[in-house]
């Protein structure tokens, strides 16, 4: 009996450290894709910065041209 108490033991102790591997991998799996949301918005807020700098050009050209100012 006393061996099959050392046997459980034993077998509950790797079944808390292969759980305990699966939440690092889990944590490791959201930080990259946290990374990659990361990289988008980025990405996104450059973009929509060049295309509003454009909108804005544009805008400052039409009200220069409309006071008659070079």
């Amino acid at each position: 009996m006393n061996q099959l108490n050392q046997i459980m033991v034993r077998a509950f102790a790797e079944f808390s450290r292969l759980q305990d591997q699966e939440r690092g991998a889990t944590s490791t799996e959201y930080s990259i894709l946290t990374g990659f949301i990361a990289m988008v918005i980025v990405a996104g807020v450059g973009l929509f910065g060049t295309s509003l700098n454009s909108v804005f050009g544009f805008l400052t050209t039409g009200v220069k041209t409309a006071l008659g100012i070079p």
